[in-house]
């Protein structure tokens, strides 16, 4: 293949090729569903969203498992607040996540395990941690019954962060409870407080309880890819703890890589601070879709490469807006044919080399700019063709033009139909006076008309 990955645990750029010829096994860590997800969220599932996509234009099978965090302490500080069962809270909030999703195009992961579904798995790693002296349970101070990981014991902890023991000071950056051998711990099971409701506890061998949030993707993702996959993915703020967490877990337990290639996307930034709810400077996937289409979104995020930081502000977005558009308008003015990608066509071979290189889909999209200036001084329908079906690549231009070009109006299109036919009748009888006011009279409604050799076509102004 001519695919390259940065991989974040070689900190480089790497040739990659499956462990299974022709199958792609992924991860990517998914959604804690407490509350309603935020533009950083959508960031990293549209991140991932490009990447199976392109796997898969690549002409790979992809069995691509996006987790769903359904039981931690803020789950079940928010139901407890709320007066609803965990489930309710968590069932309305996937439900939520899918529509978001859905809106954004991002298409739905082979699988989207719930961690409380997996809950005999998680204990069963732990047991064979256990069995490894890499997990013991504590017997003194507040979290007695916890079972903890025994970090030091494991030679290459620190591999993927590139921190060393010695760098992670006690309560830096893993909370230090009474009763782990080692402040840099990590909890696997937690057990059961005498506060905590009875849907957040369930029976095991160390005692009522539940799971601790990093082995809960240990088990998923060995469960359903096997003890060694492809890629594994996530937020940058994840790979650590998180991801170092993981590593540790299954390969203390399997004595095997987890994963041969760390992906991780960059963070969403509000004036240079990264988006995030625990300091409350986050939109709601849902606040900027009342704003902006969601194709604009997703453009505005897809635009970015995934690695980079993303900053955002309406003007980005009013600006992918108008970039968008452009895009939508060489469509709009020439019908486009449908048709197969021809790799070796130049268009088409320059979009390849972006996307093959670590996904690069910043330079994918100037691609498509420079072919839609094409398809303006050709008219050539092929090319339209082209232009709509490497959009389709990265979930763009699927849309009928003049549905994106036309949204937001305030006129029907009945109505502003009528009103260029009056415009077309007093061109004709040279009547420029009453043509140039209708146009004006539309434009003062925000409605831009545009005149070419196939007739007069409107749409919002920018």
């Amino acid at each position: 293949m001519s695919l390259r990955i940065y991989n974040t645990l070689s900190r480089a750029v790497e040739n990659f090729s499956p462990l299974v010829p022709g199958h792609v096994r992924m991860y990517v860590c998914g959604m804690t569903v407490y509350d309603l997800c935020h533009l950083g969220h959508a960031r990293a599932m549209l991140a991932f969203d490009v990447v199976q996509r392109w796997l898969r234009v690549s002409g790979l099978q992809v069995t691509y498992v996006r987790n769903v965090t359904d039981i931690d302490d803020k789950i079940i500080k928010r139901a407890v607040e709320n007066g609803e069962t965990i489930r309710a809270l968590t069932d309305r909030m996937v439900e939520a996540l899918h529509e978001d999703a859905d809106a954004l195009g991002i298409e739905r992961p082979t699988h989207e395990p719930r961690a409380t579904e997996f809950v005999p798995e998680m204990l069963q790693l732990i047991g064979l941690l256990e069995k490894k002296g890499l997990a013991y349970q504590s017997h003194t101070g507040q979290n007695k019954g916890d079972v903890n990981y025994a970090v030091r014991k494991f030679e290459g902890y620190g591999k993927l962060s590139g921190k060393s023991l010695d760098e992670l000071r006690a309560g830096e950056r893993v909370h230090v409870a009474d009763g782990k051998d080692d402040p840099l711990d990590f909890v696997l099971w937690k057990s059961a407080k005498p506060n905590e409701p009875a849907d957040a506890q369930w029976e095991s061998a160390y005692g009522r309880g539940r799971p601790g949030w990093h082995i809960e993707c240990s088990a998923m993702a060995c469960q359903l890819l096997g003890e060694s996959f492809d890629i594994h993915g996530g937020g940058a703020d994840l790979q650590f703890p998180h991801h170092e967490n993981e590593i540790a877990q299954s390969e203390g337990a399997f004595a095997k890589p987890l994963a041969r290639v760390w992906m991780h996307n960059g963070f969403v930034q509000i004036d240079e601070e990264k988006m995030s709810k625990s300091i409350g400077n986050f939109f709601t996937i849902r606040e900027i879709l009342a704003k902006y289409e969601a194709e604009t979104v997703r453009f505005f995020i897809i635009r970015a490469h995934y690695r980079s930081p993303l900053n955002y502000s309406d003007a980005h977005l009013d600006d992918a807006r108008n970039s968008l558009k452009r895009l939508y308008t060489a469509l709009s003015l020439v019908p486009p044919v449908p048709l197969t990608i021809d790799w070796r066509e130049p268009f088409a071979a320059r979009f390849k080399v972006a996307m093959d290189d670590d996904f690069g889909t910043p330079e994918a999209v100037a691609v498509l700019f420079e072919l839609a200036s094409d398809v303006n001084k050709t008219g050539s329908a092929k090319l339209a063709g082209l232009l709509k079906a490497l959009g389709g690549c990265l979930g763009l231009l699927q849309s009928a033009p003049d549905s994106y070009l036309q949204a937001g109006s305030m006129l029907d299109d009945a109505h502003i139909q009528s009103l260029i036919a009056q415009r077309a009748d007093a061109k004709k009888t040279k009547d420029f006076v009453a043509a140039d006011c209708i146009r004006n009279k539309l434009l003062d409604k925000g409605i831009v008309l545009k005149d070419s050799p196939l007739g007069t076509t409107w749409e919002v102004q920018s």
